[in-house]
């Protein structure tokens, strides 16, 4: 008896269906993601075992290192424009809409209020240079030199004005800074009876 020959069917697939969902699912992620604004201190982390996500609104993020620096980094726009105005007027510096406009771009600062305006109007590659900003002044005291405790009370204002919230604040510190540095931090958030905030650290290798 003959071999009966099974017809081949053809094994072409057409992929035009799926190349159009990629390319729906890469333009989604393009449009909707967040990029990431460069540091002008950059810290290396001590590492723990803490699986914790910091939150990505109403956050206040103090980062320390290089020798004692610190630096202050607020979420929002809104709620940096109205704490820097909450400032000026403490200080008694005002600022103009274009200087306010620019800093609601500025995430991260580290710099005296005598010397804001001068950084608000570099150029934002320069900004973030490395060395240029000194860090905020953290003296002991409540009085107007400790800038970086009205920094933090105008961030806390400024938020629970606009987001009818309390702010989260976090401290990064640098694994290689020295305690006193980050004790100072504490005592001025305490200062201000804020008992309640995150250390951020990076995850031990071992632990991924």
């Amino acid at each position: 008896m003959p071999r009966v020959k099974v017809k081949r069917a053809s094994t072409t697939i057409d992929m035009t269906a799926m190349c159009d969902v990629s390319f729906l699912l890469l333009t989604f992620f393009i449009l909707t993601a967040t990029a990431v604004q460069p540091e002008p201190l950059q810290v290396d982390t001590p590492a723990s075992v803490t699986q914790v996500k910091v939150p990505d609104e109403n956050l206040g993020l103090i980062t320390v290192g290089d020798g004692g620096k610190v630096f202050f980094s607020v979420k929002g726009r809104d709620v940096r424009g109205r704490m820097l105005e909450l400032m000026s007027e403490k200080y008694a510096i005002p600022f103009t809409a274009e200087e306010k406009n620019k800093f609601t771009i500025m995430e991260t600062f580290g710099v005296p209020m005598g010397n804001l305006k001068e950084v608000i109007n570099m150029d934002a590659n320069d900004r973030v240079r490395p060395g240029l900003q000194p860090g905020i002044p953290a003296d002991t005291t409540k009085e107007l030199s400790n800038q970086l405790f009205h920094w933090i009370y105008s961030a806390r204002v400024a938020t629970k004005e606009l987001k009818n919230e309390e702010m989260r604040l976090s401290i990064k510190g640098d694994a290689e800074e020295k305690y006193p540095a980050i004790k100072q931090v504490i005592d001025i958030l305490q200062s201000q009876k804020v008992n309640k905030f995150s250390l951020i650290t990076a995850l031990r290798s071992s632990d991924f």
